[in-house]
C-alpha cells in the first residue's frame, strides 16, 4: 500500500453573501454587506461575491425570490464559490431548498455568529454556553444542518463544541440542553455568592458595554493592565472578565469586560448568554463604548441600547466612552455625559476615571 500525502495546507472557504431586508425603504446594503463581510472575515472566509435582494414577498421555499437565487447560483459557479451566507435567520428546510438549487453549502448570519462564538471561547462556561446556542438554533433545523454538514463537508457554520450533535435525534439533543442549562444554573449560582459578597463589602460594579469591536477590551487593558485579548476583530474576546481597580482611597470598584452586542443577534442567543449578561444587569454603572470612527456609531450605539432594554439593564446609569479618537481627522461634538478617549493611546482615561468617581462616589 503507497503512503498517503496529506496536504495539512487549509484553504479559507470561498463565500457568495447575500444581503436581505424585508420591504423597507431607504435600506443600506453596503453598511449591511460590510458587517456581513466583516463576520466572514473574522471567521475566515473570503468573500468573493455579493448581492443583496428588499424582499416584498416572501417565499417559503427559499426566503428569496426565484430569480435571485438563480443569480446566486450563477455566482456560485462563476467564482467557483464553497459557501452562500445569507444575512437573516433562515429555516431548516429554506437552508435545504437554497443549498439543492445553488449547489453549495448554505449557512445564515445566526450559524456564521455562532462560528465565530465557537472560536472564542475560553473559559468552562463560555464553551457551556456556546454549546447551548448552537443546541438551541440547531434543534429545529437538525435535518437541514445534517444534510448541509455531510453533503459539503464541515467547516464554517459546523464547527465548535455543538458539530458533533448535528446527527443526533431531537430527544437526545434536548437532553443534553437540559443539562447544559443545569450546569451554566450551578456557575450562576457560585456568581450570585461572590455578588452577594461584593455588596455585602459595598465594591461597587462598572460593566463595559459596547458594539462588538469597539473598544472594550482595550480599553479593559488599558485602565487595569488586564493583560486581556484585544483585536481588530468582530467577537475578539468572548468570555467575562473581571478586575478590581482603585479610583482613589477607599475607592474600589470591580470593572467587567462583556459580550460585545451586535445587530439582529438573535434572542436564543441572549438566553443562552444570560449568566454572562447577568454581570451587565447587576452593574452600578454602564461604559458604553462607542467606536466613534465608525461612520454608522450612532445605528450601532442604538443596537446595543436596545440590547440593554431587552436584558432590562436600560434603567442603569451609563457614561458614553467615545472611542477611537485617534482615528478622527476633525473635531466633533461631544454630548453631555460623553467622554472622549483614545484606549489604544491612553488618551482620556483619567478623565474617563474621573467620572466615574464622581457618578459612584457622588462627587461634585
Amino acid at each position: 500500500m503507497k503512503n498517503k500525502v496529506l496536504d495539512t495546507k487549509k484553504e479559507k472557504e470561498k463565500a457568495v453573501i447575500v444581503g436581505v431586508a424585508f420591504n423597507k425603504i431607504g435600506v443600506n446594503f453596503d453598511k449591511e454587506l460590510e458587517e456581513l463581510s466583516s463576520l466572514c472575515f473574522t471567521s475566515g472566509i473570503q468573500v468573493v461575491a455579493s448581492t443583496y435582494q428588499n424582499i416584498k414577498e416572501q417565499n417559503a421555499s427559499t426566503l428569496l425570490g426565484s430569480g435571485k437565487v438563480d443569480e446566486i447560483s450563477q455566482l456560485v459557479k462563476q467564482f467557483d464559490a464553497d459557501v452562500v451566507v445569507v444575512d437573516c435567520e433562515l429555516s431548516g428546510s429554506q437552508i435545504n431548498n437554497i443549498s439543492n438549487q445553488v449547489n453549495a453549502k448554505v449557512i445564515d448570519r445566526s450559524m456564521l455568529i455562532l462560528d465565530i462564538f465557537a472560536g472564542r471561547a475560553t473559559t468552562n462556561e463560555g464553551r457551556l454556553q456556546v454549546k447551548l446556542a448552537q443546541l438551541k438554533y440547531s434543534l429545529p433545523r437538525i435535518s437541514a444542518l445534517s444534510s448541509n454538514s455531510g453533503k459539503f463537508g464541515g467547516g464554517v457554520g459546523m464547527r465548535g463544541p455543538g458539530e458533533t450533535k448535528l446527527e443526533l435525534n431531537k430527544r437526545i439533543i434536548r437532553d443534553e440542553i437540559v443539562k447544559l442549562e443545569k450546569e451554566i444554573s450551578k456557575l450562576k449560582q457560585q456568581r450570585f455568592i461572590q455578588k452577594s459578597e461584593r455588596k455585602k463589602n459595598r465594591v461597587k460594579q462598572v460593566a463595559i458595554v459596547g458594539y462588538t469591536n469597539a473598544g472594550k477590551s482595550t480599553l479593559m487593558n488599558t485602565i487595569t493592565k488586564a493583560g486581556i485579548y484585544a483585536d481588530d476583530l468582530l467577537f475578539a474576546t468572548l468570555d467575562t472578565t473581571s478586575r478590581t481597580l482603585w479610583l482613589g482611597e477607599n475607592k474600589k470598584i470591580i470593572l467587567v469586560d462583556t459580550v460585545g452586542f451586535i445587530d439582529k443577534l438573535p434572542h436564543a442567543f441572549i438566553q443562552a448568554f444570560n449568566a454572562t449578561l447577568e454581570e451587565t444587569v447587576d452593574a452600578d454603572l454602564l461604559l458604553h463604548v462607542v467606536d466613534i470612527s465608525d461612520r454608522n456609531y450612532l445605528d450601532k450605539i442604538e443596537v446595543v441600547n436596545m440590547v440593554l432594554k431587552e436584558i432590562h439593564a436600560d434603567k442603569i446609569p451609563m457614561i458614553y466612552v467615545y472611542n477611537k479618537t485617534d482615528k478622527l481627522n476633525k473635531p466633533f461634538e461631544v454630548p453631555e455625559n460623553t467622554v472622549p478617549i483614545s484606549a489604544k493611546n491612553n488618551n482620556g482615561i483619567e478623565l474617563l476615571k474621573e467620572k466615574i468617581s464622581q457618578i459612584l462616589f457622588n462627587e461634585d
